[in-house]
């Protein structure tokens, strides 16, 4: 497969994952993005600037994890190697359980896939697989690529998602620490067999919470009730625990969002003012938190190709 273009832009949603009950299968797209501009170079180097999250501390190099996507994404579609520079604006917060990760994959398939001569080569079901092979699990990967709240598993062929239906009158928030939390160390809390009146019980949930989130707002408190991962990472996320089980007891649908340590509530109505209130006699009180309201995102990772007579000096389109 031949390159059809050698300059593009992206732009990639924040996730949260699992949504209480749907664990490591059902996520929502947030409207908190990264953009990223990749050109192609005649060099055969990868060369990565960083502006926000992860400034500092992420690769710059190869090892960088859109480039490492991107350059598989290519080698599986048979295209040549080329340098790449490769210009991220981050505004996910790193290790905050948002899905930086899955939107680093999916930004490195989606630019790979704007690159080809035939991007429709690469259909959305194949860049979920690709991004998949990165993240082990695909409840990130979906509502990154596909936007809005998606159920993914894996079956035959690979990972697989569909979209879910959310009722317009639903709003996220995300209150997200300072404290940063390793995705391994959270899972590696986790027991290898629970109970099984516990995984009846959350499996019963994540049935309600597709009502829920498609019609039933109301139901929302119930149907993110979970007893299948968040009581077992509680350890390792403390204050994150006790403010879920805080915001919970008011009456708002909390849940730890994906691995954590953020916290994500569902309100829909005048739940938004009831949770406002809550908040002020909880986080304002207690230092390294804050709120969020993004929305929700509908719209999945785009990419646009930059034409020649679009670029400025330094082909910069992104700020």
């Amino acid at each position: 497969m031949q390159l059809g273009a050698d300059h593009v832009v992206v732009r990639v949603p924040a996730t949260s994952a699992n949504l209480g009950p749907g664990f490591d299968a059902m996520g929502l797209a947030l409207a908190l993005h990264d953009e990223l501009e990749v050109e192609l170079l005649a060099a055969d180097e990868a060369v990565v600037d960083v502006e926000g999250e992860g400034a500092g501390e992420v690769p710059t190099g190869e090892d960088h994890l859109v480039v490492r996507a991107l350059r598989h994404t290519l080698e599986l579609a048979g295209a040549p190697r080329t340098g790449l520079r490769l210009r991220c604006v981050n505004r996910i917060p790193h290790g905050r359980g948002l899905g930086s990760s899955a939107a680093a994959v999916v930004a490195g398939v989606v630019a790979a896939r704007a690159l080809l001569a035939d991007p429709h080569v690469l259909d959305a079901a194949a860049m979920l697989r690709i991004a998949t092979e990165f993240e082990g699990h695909p409840d990130n990967a979906a509502p990154a690529i596909l936007g809005g709240a998606t159920l993914a598993w894996h079956g035959t062929g690979g990972a697989r998602a569909v979209d879910l239906e959310v009722d317009p009158r639903i709003e996220a928030t995300v209150l997200v620490p300072d404290a940063r939390l390793a995705t391994s160390r959270a899972r590696g809390v986790l027991p290898e067999l629970v109970p099984h009146v516990d995984a009846a019980f959350t499996a019963g949930r994540a049935g309600l919470l597709v009502e829920a989130l498609a019609r039933r707002p109301e139901l929302l408190l119930d149907a993110t009730e979970d007893r299948l991962h968040q009581d077992y990472r509680a350890s390792v996320m403390v204050a994150s625990a006790e403010l879920v089980r805080a915001l919970r007891a008011e009456g708002l649908a909390a849940a730890v969002s994906g691995a954590g340590p953020t916290v994500l509530v569902l309100t829909s109505g005048g739940g938004t003012r009831h949770l406002d209130g809550v908040l002020s006699g909880l986080i304002d009180a207690t230092a390294g938190w804050r709120a969020v309201r993004p929305g929700i995102a509908t719209e999945g990772a785009t990419a646009r190709r930059v034409e020649a007579a679009d670029r400025g000096p330094r082909g910069d389109k992104m700020r």
